[in-house]
């Protein structure tokens, strides 16, 4: 490939007795990518980067867009908005008071007109039931003389 490294090659002094410190092993599945195992010139096997390293390209800058008419006016009328609220709040908490008598009398009229919905046919049924006899007969018999003359009359109950 090259004739000459890119980078100088160093290596840590060979060991020759295997037990006084153990080797670890790796699986190929775990070496990272751009590592590949390399046989240096005193014949030691190693892990060792066989590129460069890439810099990495930094992302590009967003540029700044314009704010959006619609975002605007909803920014100018968010505050308008919560007064609003906050002004409705104030107004109902003077008006409380007033607004419990009225929902209580509201109940009191409701509970009247229940009532007499219920009494009233009752009512009429017992006032019914009571007078079953047929109605009094009455007549009468009068008379007059003239369009100013006094009258005179008789009344018959039958």
């Amino acid at each position: 490939m090259h004739s000459e490294p890119a980078y100088e090659i160093t290596t840590a002094p060979i060991r020759t007795d295997p037990y006084a410190y153990p080797t670890p092993v790796m699986l190929p599945e775990e070496i990272p990518p751009g590592v590949q195992w390399v046989t240096l010139p005193g014949g030691v096997r190693t892990l060792a980067y066989t590129q460069p390293p890439t810099i990495p390209v930094p992302p590009p800058v967003p540029v700044s867009q314009p704010v959006p008419a619609w975002a605007k006016t909803t920014a100018l009328l968010v505050p308008t908005i919560g007064g609003g609220i906050a002004a409705a709040g104030i107004g109902l908490s003077y008006a409380a008071p007033g607004l419990i008598a009225m929902s209580h009398a509201l109940m009191s009229t409701v509970a009247l007109i229940a009532a007499g919905a219920i009494t009233l046919p009752l009512l009429l049924a017992a006032c019914r039931r009571t007078s079953r006899k047929a109605p009094a007969h009455i007549t009468q018999n009068i008379t007059a003389t003239g369009l100013f003359g006094r009258a005179t009359g008789t009344i018959n109950h039958h």
